[in-house]
């Protein structure tokens, strides 16, 4: 997604309120969001938005439904390689308010796209917005943060939410992909897929699963865990959101097609196929302090869980992700890792291109004094 280089929001007639965002770092509305898009340099053209792209891998863990006589179900699980860019949405985005006065919002919007780490194959394309929302009397919240997705499966989503600061790491509880009574999360009901050591044809099959562990079928947030092992994570911005009408704040929602909600009307062999009843997940924007001297870093980790209803229970579809912030460059006649070191951090020391030469290695291979004018970096920042 890119918009043009001319748009721009402008309310008409001006909103004259201010943003009320406490957890602003600096002067940028986009307040605790601001990390996910670097601003343009400074010799950028007038006009240049903000923009973010992050690069990284992940898991995911999804009970389909299947239409097989005797076995509703079927376990797909995949490593997975992801991109998901941002780009500043210039202007206040206003909103008219009855019962209170008028607020402007602030936004990016976004592009996800996730591949199987195995096969290759898509499985995820979700372009969306996340914006911040003021303070507000009616209803009476706090400033928020909200997401606002669209799936290409057939599902729409309002995720709304808080943000807050701490000093350090993020702090990742266990979860699991134990199917419940719809309902009734206490109720959970066990089956035989996610078991490793068992044969079955209802799991994705051994080709596919290479590289995934017991351990990360029981509990997709250890992903998360060990992509943290020896790094020092100075701050993190933690954004808690969720599909719920009612917590942690009063708005969000979901919404289906007509083929994954199913019949309105009750019968036999009426249900869903696969409602998406609801969406919470948390984002972890991370300040991580860079090897050996070298520059500071930034990283992004999410934990997603999605209540698939289908056949009397709730189905937990979970992916985890962690992404570095990264910066496209494309080499040029007579650069090396060091100049290029110089240019994006401000230092051609070891640790800098060293840092450089680590993400691209794939690219540059062995010898990190041979770059090639062409070749397109990911620069981590």
């Amino acid at each position: 997604m890119e918009l043009k280089p001319d748009f721009s929001f402008r309310p008409l007639p001006a909103i004259d309120r201010p943003l009320r965002f406490s957890l602003s770092a600096g002067p940028s509305p986009l307040g605790p969001l601001q990390e996910l898009a670097e601003p343009p340099p400074p010799d950028s053209p007038s006009g240049s938005r903000a923009r973010g792209m992050w690069i990284g891998k992940g898991f995911n863990v999804i009970w389909r439904p299947n239409s097989t006589p005797g076995q509703d179900r079927f376990l797909e699980l995949n490593l997975t390689d992801e991109v998901l860019e941002f780009e500043e949405i210039p202007g206040p985005i206003p909103n008219r308010g009855l019962l209170q006065a008028d607020i402007s919002m602030f936004g990016l919007t976004y592009l996800q796209q996730i591949k199987d780490g195995n096969n290759h194959a898509g499985l995820h394309v979700e372009p969306g917005i996340w914006a911040t929302v003021p303070q507000t009397e009616n209803p009476a919240e706090r400033p928020t943060v909200v997401r606002m997705a669209s799936i290409p499966h057939g599902t729409a989503v309002l995720a709304q939410g808080i943000a807050t600061p701490i000093s350090g790491p993020p702090v990742i509880t266990n979860n699991d992909i134990i199917p419940f009574v719809i309902g009734n999360p206490a109720q959970k009901i066990q089956f035989p897929e996610p078991d490793l050591s068992k044969q079955t044809n209802f799991r994705s099959p051994p080709a596919d699963i290479a590289g995934i562990s017991q351990a990360m079928v029981d509990n997709p947030n250890s992903v998360l865990v060990s992509a943290l092992s020896g790094k020092n994570v100075k701050h993190t911005t933690v954004l808690e959101v969720s599909s719920s009408a009612t917590a942690p704040v009063v708005g969000g929602g979901v919404a289906n097609t007509a083929f994954l909600q199913g019949s309105p009307v009750a019968g036999p062999n009426t249900g869903p196929n696969a409602q998406a009843a609801l969406v919470t997940a948390t984002f972890w924007i991370e300040t991580v302090d860079g090897l050996a001297g070298g520059p500071e870093l930034h990283q992004l980790q999410y934990t997603q869980t999605v209540l698939l209803n289908f056949n009397g229970l709730s189905w937990p579809h979970i992916t985890v992700g962690t992404l570095q912030r990264s910066r496209p460059y494309t080499v040029r006649q007579g650069d090396a890792l060091s100049s290029i070191a110089l240019q994006v951090y401000g230092s051609d020391a070891e640790p800098f291109w060293r840092t450089i030469y680590n993400a691209n290695i794939t690219v540059i291979g062995p010898d990190p004094s041979v770059i090639a004018a062409g070749q397109q970096f990911n620069i981590p920042t």
